[in-house]
C-alpha cells in the first residue's frame, strides 16, 4: 500500500473521532450551562475552549464565553481551522483521496453526513437547535464506524482505520480528564462539593461514561474512582487503557501483514506494559496532571512513529 493512502485512511477516521468527540464535549457543556446561569454558566464553556486548546484563536475574536459564540465557533467558525465543519471536509476529502480502498458504504456514509452538516452548519447555529446539530455530527460517525466494521475486509486498510481512531479517541479522553482536574474546578475549596460532584458527572457525560460508571459503582461519584475508570478499566471503550490495547492489536496485525515489527510496535507493547503496572494510587501520587500530560506527549509521539513507520510522506 502507498504511505499516502494509509495516511488518508489514517487521518480520515482521527478527523471522524475528533468531530464526534468535539460534539459530545459541547453537549455536555451546554447541559451544564442550562442548569447554571451567570459566571458558572460562562465557565463551563470556557472549559469547552480550554479542552479543545482553541483558547487563544477564541479570545482574539470574543472578550466573553457564550453559549452562542463558543457553540458557533466550535462548529462552523471559518477563523477557527478547527472547526466541526473543517473537520468533516478534511475527513471527506481524505476518504476521497483513499476512494478506492475503502468500500462504497464507508464512502457513502461520509460523503453523506458531509453533506448534511454543510447544509446544518450554512448557518448560524441557535441553542435551540444545538441539540439537532450535535446528534447528526454523533451519528454520522457512528454509521461510518458501522459501515467500516460491516462492509470492509479486515486487511492493512481496515487496521490504519481503527489506528486513527484510537490514537485520536486516547487523546480526547486525557484531554477533558487533564481539563477538568486542573483548569476547571475553581478552587480546591470546592472539592467534594456540589459543583465538584456536578463538574466530574459533566467529565463522564462528554465521554458517554456517566451510565456504565453509575451502574459499576452504584452511582457513587468519586474523583479518584472515575479517574480510575477512565484511564485503567479495560471494559470501557473509551477508557485509556481500551483504546491502547485496542492500538496494539491493531498494529500487531499490521506487523503481521508486513512482516516486520516497526518502531510504533515496540513504543506501544511498552505503553501497555506501564498500564499493567500502575494503579489509580500510583497516578494520584505523582499527580494526575503530569501523568496525563505525559500520556498525551506520549501519544502524539507514537502518531508520529505510525506515520514514519509506514511512510505517509511518501
Amino acid at each position: 500500500m502507498l504511505g499516502r493512502t494509509a495516511s488518508s485512511v489514517f487521518w480520515m477516521f482521527r478527523y471522524l473521532e475528533r468531530a464526534e468527540n468535539t460534539a459530545r464535549l459541547l453537549e455536555a457543556g451546554f447541559r451544564m450551562a442550562l442548569t447554571r446561569g451567570g459566571d458558572i454558566a460562562n465557565d463551563e464553556w470556557r472549559s469547552v475552549i480550554d479542552t479543545l486548546g482553541q483558547q487563544a484563536g477564541y479570545e482574539a475574536l470574543y472578550d466573553e464565553y457564550t453559549g452562542a459564540q463558543v457553540c458557533n465557533y466550535v462548529l462552523r467558525d471559518r477563523e477557527n481551522t478547527e472547526n466541526v465543519m473543517r473537520m468533516f471536509d478534511l475527513a471527506r476529502s481524505n476518504a476521497r483521496a483513499s476512494r478506492t480502498s475503502i468500500t462504497g458504504e464507508v464512502w457513502e456514509a461520509v460523503n453523506e453526513s458531509w453533506m448534511s452538516l454543510t447544509h446544518l452548519l450554512s448557518r448560524p447555529v441557535r441553542e435551540t437547535g444545538l441539540g439537532t446539530v450535535l446528534a447528526m455530527i454523533r451519528r454520522s460517525a457512528t454509521l461510518v464506524r458501522g459501515a467500516t466494521y460491516g462492509s470492509m475486509l479486515r486487511s492493512e486498510i481496515y487496521h490504519f482505520a481503527r489506528t486513527g481512531t484510537y490514537i485520536e479517541r486516547a487523546d480526547s479522553t486525557a484531554r477533558i480528564l487533564d481539563v477538568k482536574y486542573y483548569l476547571l474546578l475553581p478552587s480546591l475549596a470546592y472539592v467534594g462539593s456540589t459543583l465538584d460532584t456536578s463538574q466530574w458527572d459533566n467529565v463522564l457525560r462528554s465521554l458517554s461514561a456517566e451510565r456504565a460508571y453509575r451502574w459499576l459503582n452504584a452511582g457513587r461519584m468519586d474523583a479518584r474512582g472515575i479517574a480510575e475508570f477512565l484511564i485503567l478499566d479495560q471494559r470501557f471503550p473509551r477508557s485509556l487503557t481500551f483504546c491502547y490495547k485496542e492500538l496494539s492489536e491493531n498494529l500487531g496485525r499490521l506487523a503481521e501483514i508486513h512482516g516486520v515489527e516497526s518502531q510504533s510496535n515496540a513504543m506501544i507493547i511498552e505503553a501497555m506494559d506501564r498500564f499493567r503496572t500502575t494503579t489509580i494510587d500510583t497516578i494520584f501520587e505523582s499527580g494526575l496532571h503530569e501523568f496525563l500530560t505525559g500520556f498525551n506527549a506520549n501519544n502524539q509521539v507514537i502518531a508520529n512513529s505510525i506515520a514514519e513507520d509506514y511512510r505517509f510522506f511518501a
